[in-house]
Formats: C-alpha cells, sequence, structure tokens
C-alpha cells in the first residue's frame, strides 16, 4: 500500500478503532469530527471488504465512457498548439467550425489532462514542438510568440533558445567541515537542457570560478561541440571586477564568452540556479552529511559527482523544455538547434589553443597556491 493510501485510510481506522476503545460511538465520533451515519457506513464497509473497501470509497475514477472519443481529444490538442492565443470558448467555436462539436467545458478538460489549461503552457507546448520538430509557424503562433516574449521581458524571465545559449553559473556554501574548513560549490547549469556540474573549492574567489569553467564546463561543451556563447552570474567578487585585472573576467574574454549579470539585490534573477541549490541540498546535502562523516573535501566531490550523474542522466525533469525527459535526454534531442545556429563555429584555432594552453597551468598554479 503506498503512502498516499495509508494516509486516505488512516484517519478511518482510527474512529473505527477509537470507537472500540471508548466504547461509544458518540464519543469518539465528536473527538474527531465525524458524524454517527458516517461511523457506521465506515464500519459495515471494514467489515464487509476490510481496508481496501475504505480506500475504494475515497479514490476517484475517470469515467471512461464519458469522455470524448479520440479524433476529438487529438483535435483539441492540435488547436491548442495551432492556436494557443485561443481559450476554451473560443477554441469550441472554431472546432464546431470544423464540425467536431465539443463545448468550452469539454475543451478545458482535454486540456487538464495534457497541461494545456493556461495560455504559458500552451506557447511552451508550441516553442518545444516548433524547437525539436523543425515545424513553420503560421502567423497567428509567430504572434503569440512575440506576446509571449513581451510578457517574459516585462517580468524578467531568462531566455534561451538552445543548448549552449545561457548558462547559469553561482556559489553555494556548503559549510565547514573539520579539519577542511569552509566549503563552496561552484555550479553551472545549462538554462535550456538544466544539465548541471558542480565543484567543490576552499575559497570563493575569481580563480576558483574561472577554473571551474576550465575544468569541467567548456571541455564537456567541446566534447560535444556545442560552442557556449553567454553566462550569467550575480554581482559577487568573484564573478566581477576590473577586466584587466580579474581573472574570470579575463578568462571570459579569452574564450570569447559574453556576460551577463544579475540586478543588484534581485536574487531571482538568477533563480534557476538558487532552485538547484535547493534540491541538491535537500536531495543530496542533507541526506549524505547524516550518512556518511566525510574526512576529506575529495571524499565529498566523488559523492557530488555520482549524484550529479544521476540527476542529469536519469532524473527526469520538469523544467521548461524538458517536460519530463532527463536533462542529457534533452540535450540529445536539442542538439541540433545548437548545429544550425553555430554553423560558423568549429573547434579553436592553432592560436586560440596555444593561449588557453599557456593560461591553463597558471590558472592551475594560482589555485593550488591561493590554497
Amino acid at each position: 500500500m503506498t503512502s498516499i493510501s495509508e494516509k486516505i485510510i488512516k484517519p478511518k481506522l482510527g474512529l473505527l478503532e477509537l470507537a472500540k476503545e471508548l466504547g461509544n460511538v458518540s464519543k469518539a465520533c465528536k473527538i474527531l469530527g465525524y458524524s454517527r451515519d458516517t461511523f457506521y457506513r465506515y464500519k459495515t464497509l471494514n467489515e464487509n471488504g476490510g481496508e481496501d473497501a475504505l480506500h475504494e470509497i475515497t479514490r476517484r475514477k475517470p469515467i471512461e465512457k464519458n469522455r470524448v472519443p479520440d479524433y476529438i481529444e487529438q483535435a483539441v490538442i492540435a488547436l491548442a498548439i495551432e492556436d494557443p492565443s485561443l481559450g476554451q470558448a473560443r477554441a469550441s467555436l472554431a472546432l464546431q467550425e470544423k464540425g467536431i462539436l465539443i463545448s468550452g467545458s469539454g475543451v478545458r478538460s482535454v486540456w487538464l489532462r495534457h497541461e494545456l489549461e493556461t495560455f504559458k503552457k500552451r506557447l511552451l507546448a508550441l516553442e518545444v514542438k516548433s524547437a525539436q520538430e523543425g515545424i513553420l509557424l503560421t502567423e497567428k503562433q509567430l504572434l503569440a510568440l512575440e506576446r509571449a516574449k513581451e510578457n517574459k521581458e516585462a517580468h524578467g524571465e531568462i531566455e534561451t533558445h538552445h543548448p549552449g545559449y545561457l548558462g547559469s553559473q553561482d556559489t553555494y556554501y556548503v559549510g565547514n567541515m573539520k579539519g577542511v574548513g569552509r566549503i563552496y560549490q561552484q555550479t553551472f547549469i545549462d538554462t535550456y537542457t538544466k544539465i548541471a556540474f558542480a565543484k567543490l573549492y576552499t575559497e570563493k574567489t575569481a580563480m576558483t570560478a574561472a577554473h571551474m569553467l576550465n575544468e569541467v564546463v567548456l571541455p564537456w561543451y567541446d566534447e560535444h561541440e556545442v560552442r557556449l556563447l553567454r553566462i550569467l552570474t550575480d554581482r559577487g567578487t568573484e564573478y566581477c571586477g576590473k577586466v584587466e585585472q580579474h581573472a574570470y573576467q579575463l578568462y571570459l574574454g579569452l574564450e570569447d564568452i559574453d556576460h551577463t549579470k544579475t540586478k543588484a539585490r534581485s536574487p531571482q534573477t538568477n533563480g534557476i540556479c538558487e532552485r538547484f541549490h535547493r534540491t541538491m541540498k535537500h536531495e543530496f546535502y542533507d541526506v549524505a552529511f547524516r550518512k556518511k562523516i566525510y574526512h576529506s573535501m575529495e571524499e565529498l566531490q566523488k559523492d557530488v559527482e555520482e549524484w550529479l550523474t544521476k540527476y542529469n542522466q536519469y532524473r527526469p525533469h520538469s523544467g521548461k523544455c524538458c517536460y519530463g525527459k532527463t536533462p542529457m535526454q534533452t540535450f540529445l534531442d536539442s542538439k541540433h538547434l545548437a548545429d544550425e545556429k553555430q554553423l560558423d563555429f568549429l573547434h579553436s584555432g592553432p592560436k586560440k589553443k596555444e593561449i588557453i594552453a599557456l593560461t591553463k597551468p597558471i590558472i592551475e598554479s594560482n589555485l593550488s597556491n591561493n590554497k
């Protein structure tokens, strides 16, 4: 029996047990807030069918025969993507013009089953279908997407079009480890696919932020032949400073990556990293620190990487553009978008490779010296 089933049945069994213990049905019903009629109904069901009978009366079952035929349901879904701006009443009228009879409430029922009940959700479905299947958009669809883009700009929502279009980087304070000291996590997330990277350091500096990109992030993008175009960070000292003297800014210039900064005193602008940090705290750190005592940062880093493998490759993600797929599956399905929009991207030229080869040991040596 699932935990949800237990939660449903437990109060009913509790009522029956309390009445048995007190030997007084009226008193038991008064204490738990049930009527005597309800008590005797539960008692009869439990005596005739056991606990399963108590569960059955509360479980709502869909009445399949009352649903519209499949061809009408598919027509409703197709219209939702074809013209996402239509509400349920107008969608019903539009379908009637095509000879498909369904009421406005019927349209909404179909939308609810397929998570299309709001204008925003229908737009997301259109964006994903357009991006991943390469469909040609009609004028109405273009107008709807343009309207959504204006709303996103007004509310400060992140705009991302393909893998590598925008990465989000942030620093997370993990805690203080005995014998090691303070531990900070450099986090990087591809905002389109939600693929995440994390590396632990004992300090929060521009050098560690650049080292994270050089050692973990950019080699992964190079391996998959996708170019990272832009990075979004907050205005912390590890990410911002005088361009000619700041290691992180210099490294972004060397790699030809644009740098966008969040609005001052507005951490929600970089909400993708903030939300990931909360997920990682709940699903990994809160559990790991209660199950195991770590003696070194390297030991913790190993477990972090194992958890990230599960997160990226096996954990379904409900974020925009993922739609229940894992981040890695989303990347594989949408990689062609990056390929199409980065036709001019080839492997770094000999000169650039030489500069990177010279810069990499400097970054590593400075990092080890700072430790």
